[in-house]
């Protein structure tokens, strides 16, 4: 319903900023991680949001990004992952690391968050890990480099992904062959046999 706020910020907790829109407050429910992102009282700011309408109450979740919307709507499309448990992971974990801890089968990193149990944590991996690839992984990582350095070169996406893929072929799984590939630095000026050379020197 309501795709974004933007404007100054009001008021500030570890659970909610109140945004001046036009004159008018507006609650955003935000993750405790947003919370530490954000600038302080009166700072500009645009969150991206998620609107929850029930009986009793209208309520807005905000993010930084729309990659952190995206993930936290699957979140809450898992079965007993509400709004307020998917902030809870969010509030723990980044995105990012979701995406690893899903690829990874890590629920012990996801039952890290308030009220999340290990039985939880594990059908989140299970309803997400067929949602998530390495690929989507990786290329979320480059468009947010590219948003946060946009006169940096668009990268070498085509390449990166060939890496990854040669490196599950090798053997490796696939959270160790991406997060080897996303650490290699300068990849925008390698072809594959480099990046693939660079990412197995880090993996030994």
């Amino acid at each position: 319903m309501i795709a974004f706020v933007n404007g100054i910020i009001d008021d500030i907790t570890d659970e909610n900023v109140v945004v001046d829109v036009g004159n008018v407050g507006v609650n955003v429910r935000i993750s405790t991680g947003t919370a530490a992102r954000l600038p302080g009282v009166g700072g500009k700011v645009r969150l991206y949001t998620f609107t929850q309408v029930r009986e009793d109450a209208f309520s807005l979740y905000g993010f930084l990004s729309r990659d952190d919307l995206e993930i936290f709507k699957r979140l809450i499309a898992v079965n007993g992952i509400g709004p307020k448990a998917g902030l809870a992971i969010l509030s723990v974990m980044s995105a990012d690391d979701l995406r690893f801890a899903v690829l990874s089968g890590d629920s012990a990193a996801i039952a890290r968050a308030p009220g999340i149990g290990k039985k939880t944590a594990e059908r989140v991996i299970l309803d997400l890990k067929d949602k998530i690839s390495p690929e989507d992984t990786l290329v979320h990582r480059q468009m947010q480099q590219t948003q946060a350095a946009p006169e940096a070169s668009p990268g070498n996406d085509k390449a990166r992904n060939e890496a990854v893929e040669a490196l599950i072929a090798l053997g490796y799984s696939a959270t160790d062959a991406l997060r080897a590939v996303k650490s290699v630095s300068d990849a925008d000026g390698m072809d594959v046999e480099m990046i693939l050379k660079s990412a197995l020197k880090k993996m030994l």
